[in-house]
């Protein structure tokens, strides 16, 4: 009878863990979080990555709010509306990345102590419209990148946070183009205030993912 050749196993293939340690991984005390880590280090880094991240949607929450008030008080209505709704995607955010961190039975650092060290942006409030839309642009793109880091050093380790950080990113990059479209709004304007509301609040430059605002109420 002629034997039969072994199967040859593609060497592309990372090898699996034994069977032995994936039973470990996952008998972890009770009260630890769905996600499995090969070990506990694995899991400390993440949870500081999530808070780092939670500062930095905080610290950016505050700056929206702020120049949301700003806008207003100089007659700029729409933009102080565009200011507002990402302030509120701001705090969606920072609850996002606070739920997770629970769940992976870490505790969230929603400390004002240190809250601007931990964040990658900064708060710069700005001493004018143009000024504010930019700082808040050059806060977006920071916080895009520090999102794309982490989901890259995150890899597949972790698909749950993963998924919540890809959306924020997302959500993040929306805000970047939203902004990016208000300074072009301005620079059309010549800084006049009446053209920049009736300009925002045309079709051809309000930023689609805030169509749900109304500029019907601006002065």
């Amino acid at each position: 009878m002629k034997a039969i050749a072994p199967k040859v196993v593609s060497s592309k293939r990372p090898p699996l863990a034994e069977t032995s340690t994936l039973h470990r991984r996952a008998r972890q005390p009770a009260g630890m979080s769905a996600a499995v880590f090969a070990d506990t280090a694995d899991s400390e880094n993440v949870i500081a990555t999530l808070n780092e991240a939670l500062a930095t949607e905080l610290v950016c929450m505050l700056r929206y709010k702020r120049h949301q008030f700003m806008a207003a008080s100089v007659g700029a209505a729409s933009v102080a509306a565009e200011f507002m709704a990402h302030a509120l995607d701001e705090m969606a955010h920072a609850d996002l990345l606070a739920g997770r961190i629970v769940e992976l039975d870490g505790e969230p650092n929603f400390s004002p102590d240190g809250l601007a060290a931990r964040s990658h942006a900064e708060y710069v409030e700005g001493d004018s419209l143009a000024s504010m839309i930019m700082e808040n642009l050059i806060a977006e793109r920071i916080a895009i990148e520090s999102y794309h880091e982490a989901i890259f050093c995150l890899g597949d380790q972790d698909p749950t946070t993963r998924r919540v950080l890809e959306e924020i990113l997302a959500r993040a990059a929306q805000h970047a183009e939203n902004l990016v479209t208000l300074i072009k709004v301005i620079k059309d304007c010549r800084g006049s205030i009446s053209q920049l509301r009736a300009a925002v609040c045309s079709p051809a430059h309000r930023p689609a993912a805030e169509q749900s605002i109304s500029c019907a109420g601006a002065p």
